[in-house]
């Protein structure tokens, strides 16, 4: 029997071929090599393991935007005991939540009363005071008490993030030469991208004015973060007042804008058009009391008549005197005779008679009391400006060109209904048309137009790009590395058959080809593998069971060429 291996490689799957390669080519390598190809390995495989953890990352967010006012220990306290995932950035030490944790997050640490203001108010007077306190430190503790209940509700305002308030209360005296006014200094620190409106500066100064006996408002300062002095005098109600009429108009103007852009955006066009108002409004307040009486309707309220009826006889007459109150004799005056009865007429007496009329008369009265409102509209100017019209050729171009008279005035009457025109306040509505040199690019104009690369695309970059760093890796790193250590391995195994093939040719074979049964031996390629002659009965078994175990397929081969000997 010869001792000539002969490798079955051509019986082998490739794919147990192509691993051996590459188990070839690895064990051919030194130890260094060896360690860098680990190495190499392992970041791969950390670097796809990272972009998958990135893929399917939670985007973590800042759970306050400072964390002055806040006790970390307690907020992390709170996010533990309630399984909110957390994570502090070690850069700025703030507090990071994922995204859809956040709010949660927020209504958790409101019910443990966090954020909490860092000022203190009357709890300081709940604290248990040593025996032998001063009244010196007792009135310290109260001083700081109030300054800290005003500071708690100065913040209580929505522009104001924090504030400081310091009291300066000058002890009482009985002499009244020596009487000083307390005064007050306040500090603010407002939100970024907000600031404090006169009215809210006022309010803040009476608020600490009537908070402390004998404080004045024009006592109270108070200074925003950036030092700067926006406390006003008592003297500054007119320009408050002006203020408030400014911003009046304003409303009204951006109201009546609202309108002109609500109803010329359908047929016109976003950002093809520009309107501008100017409101003319009457801030004179009129109080105006008034009486008028109707002449037409008289209505006698009262009437006294007096009818006097007197003989002169009965009346005494003349110049006062003895002979003048005395009767006259009688007179003689011709007869009369009366043609009836033919007896002569007596004279008639004369007689005194007075009538006396008083009538009063109530009139149609009207009393009126008329106070006009302040802030009527007295004028209303609208200027509307609209760009060229698009229009799209036959042949599919676009073309700009203007608006007619009729088309303009067609969108004047719907103006002037939308503003509310009226003539006799004396409004005017101007619509004109002029092309644009500066066009206004509606944003939600030529979705449909996009590419599609950055409709499909761009929304899903960050998928991309992890899926192409993966291949890349994959394809450019591992592949080629892989490829070269089974091609070496291949050409490890092409040398060791040449040399096989070199040593049975020396042994007077002709090859692979002419090979039958009988040159095939259980040592293989690896002759080393079997123990020598010199070694045990078990070594010997052991390695003869661990070949049957490697390649049962040529044990068999062998075993049949033992039973088909003729010796």
């Amino acid at each position: 029997m010869a001792t000539t291996a002969v490798p079955d490689s051509e019986n082998l799957p490739a794919k147990n071929k192509m691993g051996g390669d590459f188990l070839e080519g690895l064990s051919s390598l030194n130890l260094l090599r060896q360690v860098g190809l680990m190495v190499t390995l392992a970041a791969s495989v950390a670097i796809g393991f990272a972009i998958v953890m990135w893929m399917q990352g939670e985007d973590y967010r800042p759970l306050y935007g400072r964390m002055d006012n806040l006790d970390a220990a307690n907020v992390v306290d709170v996010l533990e005991q309630n399984q909110i995932n957390f994570k502090v950035d070690e850069n700025s030490g703030a507090i990071l939540v994922a995204s859809e944790d956040v709010h949660m997050a927020r209504l958790k640490l409101a019910e443990f009363g966090l954020p909490s203001s860092p000022a203190q108010g009357f709890e300081l007077m709940d604290k248990e005071q040593p025996l032998g306190t001063s009244q010196f430190v007792e009135n310290t503790r109260y001083q700081r008490s109030i300054e800290g209940e005003l500071a708690r509700t100065i913040t209580s305002i929505t522009s104001i993030r924090s504030a400081r308030v310091h009291l300066a209360i000058p002890k009482k005296t009985v002499f009244v030469r020596d009487a000083a006014n307390p005064t007050a200094s306040v500090f603010v620190e407002v939100f970024a991208g907000r600031s404090v409106d006169p009215a809210q500066v006022k309010a803040i100064m009476n608020l600490v004015a009537s908070s402390v006996p004998g404080m004045k408002m024009a006592d109270v300062t108070v200074v925003d973060q950036h030092g700067n002095l926006i406390s006003t005098g008592e003297d500054s109600t007119e320009l408050l007042l002006a203020a408030k009429q400014h911003q009046y108009s304003q409303e009204i103007e951006n109201s009546v804008i609202k309108r002109i852009n609500g109803i010329l955006e359908p047929v016109v066009g976003g950002g093809k058009f520009r309107a501008e108002v100017s409101a003319d409004i009457d801030f004179t307040a009129i109080e105006q009391a008034a009486e008028t009486f109707n002449p037409d309707l008289p209505a006698i309220r009262s009437e006294q008549t007096l009818n006097e009826t007197r003989r002169a006889g009965d009346v005494a007459a003349g110049i006062p005197g003895a002979l003048t109150n005395q009767p006259p004799g009688t007179a003689e005056a011709p007869e009369q005779i009366d043609p009836a009865t033919g007896q002569p007429i007596p004279p008639a007496e004369p007689t005194n008679n007075r009538e006396q009329a008083t009538r009063n008369y109530e009139l149609d009265r009207t009393v009126s009391y008329t106070k006009h409102q302040q802030g009527t509209l007295k004028r209303l100017t609208v200027a509307v400006v609209v760009d060229d019209k698009v229009v799209r050729n036959a042949d599919g171009t676009e073309a700009r060109v203007p608006w007619t008279e009729n088309e303009l005035e067609r969108l004047s009457i719907l103006v002037r209904d939308a503003v509310g025109f009226s003539a006799v306040r004396g409004d005017s509505v101007n619509v004109l048309n002029s092309a644009f040199a500066n066009r206004v690019v509606d944003p939600n104009a030529g979705l449909d137009e996009l590419p599609w690369w950055q409709v499909w695309v761009m929304p899903h970059i960050k998928y991309i790009a992890s899926v192409l760093v993966i291949l890349l890796i994959v394809f450019g790193l591992l592949r080629p590395m892989f490829k070269s250590l089974s091609k070496q391995g291949g050409a490890l195994a092409e040398q060791e058959e040449a040399r096989q093939l070199a040593a049975l040719e020396a042994a007077g074979a002709a090859g692979l080809e002419g090979m039958s049964d009988e040159t095939v031996t259980l040592t293989g390629g690896h002759a080393l593998l079997l123990p020598g002659p010199e070694q045990g009965y078990e070594d010997q078994i052991n390695a003869i069971k661990g070949l049957i175990a490697d390649d049962p397929g040529r044990v068999a081969q062998v075993v049949k060429q033992w039973i088909n000997r003729d010796d």
